[in-house]
């Protein structure tokens, strides 16, 4: 497999499979270099806690045990069977340079663990993605960086999923999405760097504003990646799941996985 230097995993809350509907150019450009569906699935309860813990943890809910009010009142316990991948990083690389720049703060304090040193940022989806392309070009040594965007959600739930104004939200994440994009390119990290960029969860399916159902509209989601070693519009065996993040980011970084429900999809890597 090609070298891979470091891991970036662009989250886009309550994006689902939307982003079909909306102008990403940004995101188009990344993903025309690397695989991309609109059809993985997100794990149920189709809740932010929930998904963003099965992705950062590699297990379902029902393992992690993370809702929103557990990561929004309680750091992720330290000696959980269940670690993020961060705390594998950690473990495997004490001197790993990571980074956490989360719009939704639980996700910084409540579901990745608190006291591995993950440099973590909280602010507003302009803001955040200004600081993230700051952090990249003065850290340029950063193993993984998780950022966490927040608009799709939001306007989701004042505006209806899958309407057009979510969709107007979707794509101002992907010019904050191009604004970190662009300061990975400008330190020339773009060319040995795993580059994931993944939705948490849909929604509308069974309530308009809302999400949490096993409705397809809520349960589909987009993942894509781009990198060295990642085939180009490969055909993936099997389903997707979020999940299958966590196996992804390791095996990109060279280390084991460990006895998770994260599988890594086949077909995704170069031999």
């Amino acid at each position: 497999m090609e070298k891979i230097a470091r891991v970036f995993i662009i989250g886009w809350d309550g994006a689902g499979n939307f982003v079909k509907d909306a102008h990403t150019p940004h995101l188009d450009r990344l993903i025309r270099t690397g695989t991309f569906t609109f059809d993985a699935q997100t794990v149920s309860p189709t809740i932010s806690a929930q998904c963003w813990g099965s992705l950062l943890h590699g297990v379902s809910p029902e393992k992690h045990g993370l809702t929103n009010d557990i990561a929004s009142e309680h750091t992720f316990p330290e000696q959980s069977q269940y670690p993020s991948i961060f705390r594998i990083v950690r473990d495997s690389i004490p001197d790993a340079k990571m980074a956490a720049f989360s719009v939704w703060n639980p996700i910084n304090d409540g579901i990745i663990e608190s006291t591995i040193g993950v440099h973590k940022v909280s602010m507003n989806d302009r803001e955040l993605s200004l600081a993230a392309a700051e952090y990249i070009k003065g850290n340029p040594d950063v193993l993984l960086m998780f950022i966490g965007l927040d608009l799709p959600d939001g306007a989701g739930h004042q505006h209806g999923f899958n309407t057009p104004e979510q969709l107007l939200a979707i794509e101002e994440t992907d010019e904050s999405t191009g604004i970190i994009l662009q300061a990975i390119e400008e330190k020339g990290l773009l060319r040995d760097s795993l580059i994931i960029v993944v939705s948490d969860h849909g929604g509308g399916g069974e309530q308009a504003y809302q999400h949490g159902s096993d409705h397809p509209l809520d349960k589909t989601i987009f993942w894509g990646c781009a990198g060295p070693g990642i085939k180009h519009n490969a055909t993936l065996q099997g389903e997707l799941m979020i999940t299958d993040t966590a196996a992804v980011v390791l095996h990109a970084l060279g280390l084991n996985a460990r006895s998770w429900d994260a599988k890594l999809p086949e077909g995704l890597f170069n031999p």
